[in-house]
């Protein structure tokens, strides 16, 4: 029992690997084919798994009669696997591709709402930068006024020397005042429009920045985007390549794997023309110890046939009375000499001419 288990573990192994990646490539071609043919899910997903189960049990079947199965139904039945391997990579393509679409949608749905977003902010940095211009604008009027209403005038005045003095115009001071208050009001205005505006741009940016940041789709598509970034190609080229390479190793690789198990199952349990237990996987098919094994064998059989014979041809011979054959009774028979040596008896020579076994322990022979 020990060595059975010993015997078929590693094809044990091999069996249940080739099993998990079937059933892997039949769960993804069975539920992929049903979003192709998505009006009849339960139908395809029935049809589409007897389909697997059938490939693999024929996959078997020709490895294990490909010998001795009519040509015409070997042939059948290898085109037929070959196109259910074709059916569940178009199976597994369709779902991992739909897995794909499912994700990419989100992230189309994330980047219309980060340009919608970003329109807004840059109509918001537009009312800034116009906003930052006005009152830059007011700030200088402001100044203006500031200069003029500190500025003198001359009137002619015949108390003070020279008849002429500098003074300031109260009309004009006043008149510069009230337009320094205008502009003052107009200031704060402008000001309070533009914190508004700069609230509403910080809004955004941080809807926007939430939105880059997503770790559901960054998460998903991060790695396409950075190879699409970095080969200048677009993500669906690169998902495609990617699909073609899976499908090209997934399915024949479960094939593969069903045929090799079977293949490793033969090779531990093959047994010799003797009906002894073989083991390739354990040991060289030929050694020197085979090898004196094997001629040890040969020689063995060889003995057996001769004695099998010389058996025949006394007992022939046994028939025949002894005075026919000329022979003298066994008591009075001396052995002149050995002819053949046994196991357990020898073939003798006796001085009448005739032939005969001996046992070993007959003390006939024990000193020739």
């Amino acid at each position: 029992m020990i060595k059975f288990i010993k015997r078929n573990f590693f094809p044990g192994i091999i069996a249940i690997s080739a099993l998990s990646v079937s059933a892997s490539a039949a769960f993804y071609s069975v539920f992929g084919l049903s979003k192709l043919f998505a009006g009849a899910t339960t139908e395809v997903i029935i049809m589409a798994g007897s389909l697997e189960a059938a490939k693999l049990v024929v996959a078997s079947l020709l490895y294990q009669y490909w010998d001795t199965i009519n040509k015409i139904l070997r042939v059948y039945l290898t085109v037929a696997t070959i196109i259910l391997v074709i059916i569940t990579s178009m199976g597994i393509y369709g779902f991992l591709s739909a897995a794909y679409q499912e994700t990419y949608q989100k992230v189309l749905v994330n980047e219309n709402k980060i340009e919608f977003l970003e329109n807004k902010a840059k109509f918001y940095e537009e009312d800034i930068a116009r906003y930052d211009k006005e009152l830059e604008q007011i700030l200088d009027n402001i100044s203006t006024l500031s200069t003029a209403k500190s500025r003198s005038i001359q009137v002619k005045d015949t108390s003070v020397v020279g008849g002429v003095r500098n003074t300031i115009s109260t009309s004009e001071l006043r008149l510069a005042q009230n337009r320094i208050n205008v502009e003052e009001d107009n200031r704060k205005a402008v000001n309070l429009l533009r914190t508004v505006a700069a609230d509403s741009l910080q809004k955004y940016k941080l809807e926007i920045l939430s939105l880059e940041n997503n770790t559901e789709t960054v998460g998903e598509l991060g790695p396409l985007q950075y190879l699409s970034g970095l080969t200048g190609t677009s993500m669906d080229k690169i998902i495609n390549i990617l699909l073609l390479v899976i499908i090209f190793v997934f399915d024949p690789l479960a094939i593969s794997m069903v045929v090799a198990a079977n293949f490793a199952f033969d090779v531990a349990n093959r047994k010799n023309l003797y009906g002894e237990q073989e083991s390739d996987s354990n040991r060289p098919l030929w050694t020197e110890d085979t090898e004196v094994d094997y001629y040890a064998r040969m020689a063995e059989e060889e003995q057996k046939q001769q004695d099998l014979e010389v058996a025949y041809e006394s007992d022939k011979e046994e028939k025949l009375p002894d005075e026919a054959r000329g022979v003298k009774p066994p008591e009075q028979r001396v052995v002149t000499r050995i002819l053949q040596k046994a196991p357990s008896r020898n073939r003798v020579k006796f001085d009448d001419g005739s032939e005969g076994w001996v046992e070993k322990d007959d003390l006939t022979i024990r000193y020739l």
